[in-house]
């Protein structure tokens, strides 16, 4: 099998990024691009960022998981501590985010290092959960090996029994991390291929470097 995707290509030419317009602190920046993606309505989850850590067999692994959170600090989304992406955080605390909004050719890349939330920040985020996402949280062992569909549905459908008329609490091996940032990198497409590429790294006295990037 081959394919020849040689001929794809796209001039990028709806934006720029100067350093004239843009904020000393890269959360402030990525505030402002991600209300001009929700504004623009051309992404269906804007939210949608790839994590990528290093597993447990020394290979790194991407996916996509959902931001739900954003501050000063960083970077909050929520997922089972037990999946392999779980097991790998607790073994190298590493990761690194990439937001890809190609509707506004853009792309940010994060490098931060991951901690566990407060608990009850957890549990007020599953509390606010649809009925069928904490059951499903609960029905999951997530990144384990089963058989077929048929053990999850089962298994939801007796949950979905059991919790009838109980209150569902969240499981102990769910709920959320904080991505704290030690760079930012914010890539604007541009003609010719030469795109805007603004780096933001943490310095020791807590401060931004701002430096610009070839692309």
């Amino acid at each position: 099998m081959k394919k020849d995707l040689g001929n794809y290509r796209k001039s990028y030419e709806k934006s720029a990024l100067m350093e004239d317009a843009i904020s000393d602190n890269p959360m402030e920046l990525f505030q402002k691009w991600f209300h001009e993606i929700e504004k623009a309505g051309s992404v269906d989850e804007p939210n949608a960022m790839t994590i990528s850590t290093l597993g447990l067999d020394g290979f790194p692994k991407g996916r996509i998981v959902l931001l739900k959170r954003y501050t000063y600090e960083g970077f909050i989304f929520y997922t089972n501590y037990s999946s392999e992406k779980g097991k790998a955080i607790d073994n190298n605390p590493k990761v690194c985010l990439s937001f890809f909004w190609p509707a506004m050719e853009r792309q940010v890349i994060i490098k931060g290092t991951v901690s566990k939330i407060a608990e009850n920040m957890s549990d007020g985020y599953f509390e606010s959960r649809p009925t069928g996402s904490k059951l499903g949280a609960i029905a999951s062992n997530q990144s384990e090996v089963i058989p077929s569909r048929d053990v999850l549905e089962n298994k939801l459908k007796k949950l979905e029994a059991q919790y009838e008329q109980k209150e569902i609490s969240r499981p102990a091996n769910w709920g959320g991390y904080l991505v704290a940032p030690i760079s930012i990198e914010f890539w604007q497409g541009r003609p010719n291929r030469l795109h805007d590429r603004i780096r933001y790294t943490l310095g020791e006295d807590y401060n931004w470097k701002i430096e610009r990037l070839a692309p």
